[in-house]
């Protein structure tokens, strides 16, 4: 496996002499602005090709509008009611004589002027440069240039539309918050801190893509995440050079620890009640502008069986849930690869009655058990994948008949046994019970596998695919944590939030190997039964 993987490595990492120099882009150098107010706008023009967007609003502000000045912004993108309200109404109604007299014998300092006495906007940086210039441009802020000075303000005006807060249709919940996370950066940071009200918890943003310059923000806990872990997701994130970012996969893809395993390493979810439980226990969060999918690092095996409502019932309800999770996951992984080892190989592990049962189905069958479950599972599986891309009003209707019309016409025609039909419904049902998505998609994959194996070799075969999987298990690594763990290795402490859910006042400690230097989380006791005070 680590042979074939490097293989694979070499073939798509090794450049080709051809490309190797081609591929390489000339380095951008830094342009100044020039004290000539139109050739500034002429290179605004010709650099963005005359975007009909690009809206360019000269002006004279002073009392006797003696100095000139250019607002610049990105319709659509900027909030052009702000910009009229803190820029325009302030640089050219707002100034009396008197402030215009300071602006003229104030000349060097008519940047500083105009920032403590005229403009009310919030944010305001100055700029120097077009390259700063035009990121700010593109991302919604103003720009405000003067004539006579080699620098601008970039003015923060943002005000695109974005969709509103609203539940998430991938993680419901019966009890709990019902908000998700948007495609807007800074709604999403604010969901976060509007649930972790602490001044330790510290963000950072890097601007990632040479095209698309996507914001992408890292979330921590000071004094409860491992200042290691911080530093490796850094170290990694200040690695990638791609040419652009549209969604948090592309980040996924770039930083994972194994790239040659079909189970997820990094998790992700759209419920800020999520993300922030994970912040508490010492995780790093990565939020990327654009997608309400927040990846979590580090994880383990443990948190993609965990759901969030799991935490908010009771610890009894919650740890029955659970295990019924872990049944779901065995059931979905060695259902179809059980039932044909058995029937081809170990018929006489099967009760006589039921044996008999089942060869009167399978009499007029013309395929082997496997095939009867390869045609069915990839039958389900197209149903599945249809129904995802239909239209909402029409793919629900369409995948329950489809599936009954196939399932009851493959019985009656005498391709598929009734038995099959049974044992794949269940294997599909028990595959929907995992709350995380990436997860089910692994347990499909790896179910053909064991078909496979099951069908060459029965039971024996089934036994080597586990213990293949197990190991496998055990050699990932998520950030340099065990993906296994607290399984692999084994930390007793830990166990308390596995399969079974401990009541709130038991889980007083932090996972051991992601958090080190705060472990206590709470000094919480057993609840005390009230005193029965009956009078005589």
């Amino acid at each position: 496996m680590n042979f074939i993987s490097r293989v694979i490595t070499n073939i798509f990492s090794t450049p080709s002499i051809e490309n190797s120099d081609s591929s390489k882009e000339p380095e951008q150098t830094k342009v100044p602005l020039t004290i000539n107010l139109q050739e500034n706008i002429q290179y605004i023009k010709n650099s963005l090709g005359n975007s009909s967007d690009i809206v360019i609003r000269e002006i004279q502000i002073g009392s006797e509008r003696q100095i000139k000045a250019a607002i610049i912004f990105t319709d659509g993108l900027a909030d052009s009611k702000s910009i009229q309200n803190f820029i325009m109404e302030s640089l050219m109604l707002n100034i009396s004589n008197a402030d215009s007299n300071k602006l003229v014998t104030s000349q060097e300092d008519i940047f500083q002027v105009l920032k403590d006495h005229f403009l009310t906007a919030g944010s305001i940086k100055d700029v120097t440069e077009w390259t700063p210039i035009f990121t700010s441009l593109l991302s919604g802020d103003a720009i405000l240039l003067l004539e006579g000075y080699a620098k601008g303000f970039s003015i923060g005006m943002r005000g695109w539309k974005d969709r509103a807060v609203s539940e998430t249709t991938t993680e419901t919940v019966i009890r709990g918050p019902k908000e998700g996370f948007t495609e807007n950066l800074r709604t999403n940071t604010a969901l976060v801190r509007r649930k972790i009200k602490d001044p330790n918890l510290w963000l950072e943003t890097k601007e990632i893509g040479r095209v698309t310059k996507t914001d992408v923000a890292i979330m921590y806990i000071k004094g409860i995440v491992s200042d290691d872990i911080v530093e490796e997701v850094l170290k990694r994130l200040d690695r990638i050079d791609i040419d652009g970012i549209l969604e948090s996969g592309y980040i996924e893809e770039l930083i994972e620890d194994e790239t040659y395993t079909p189970f997820p390493t990094i998790y992700h979810s759209e419920r800020p009640d999520v993300i922030a439980a994970d912040l508490l226990e010492g995780k790093v969060a990565i939020l990327v502008d654009g997608t309400p999918i927040v990846l979590v690092v580090p994880t383990m095996f443990v948190s993609f069986i965990q759901a969030a409502e799991d935490y908010y019932q009771r610890s009894d309800i919650s740890s029955l849930i659970r295990v019924l999770r872990y049944v779901c996951i065995f059931i979905s992984l060695l259902g179809p690869s059980l039932y044909i080892a058995i029937t081809t190989f170990h018929q006489e592990m099967l009760p006589t009655q039921l044996l008999i049962s089942l060869a009167s189905q399978r009499e007029g069958v013309p395929f082997p058990a496997f095939v009867e479950a390869l045609m069915m599972e990839i039958s389900f599986e197209i149903l599945r994948e249809a129904s995802l891309r239909l239209p909402k009003a029409i793919a629900q209707s369409i995948s329950i008949v489809g599936t009954l019309v196939i399932g009851s016409a493959a019985v009656e025609a005498g391709i598929i046994s009734a038995a099959m039909v049974i044992v794949v419904a269940i294997t599909a049902i028990s595959s929907f019970v995992l709350p995380a998505y990436d997860m089910a998609m692994t347990i499909r994959m790896l179910r053909f596998l064991m078909m496979g194996l099951a069908a060459s070799f029965g039971l024996f075969g089934i036994i080597i695919g586990v213990i293949a999987i197990v190991l496998h298990l055990c050699s990932l690594r998520s950030f340099g944590i065990p993906y296994m763990s607290p399984f692999a290795p084994f930390i007793l402490d830990d166990m308390k939030d596995t399969i079974f859910r401990m009541p709130r006042w038991a889980m007083f400690t932090r996972p051991r190997l992601i958090n080190k230097k705060n472990i206590i989380r709470e000094q919480s006791t057993p609840p005390e039964k009230p005193r029965n005070n009956t009078g005589g």
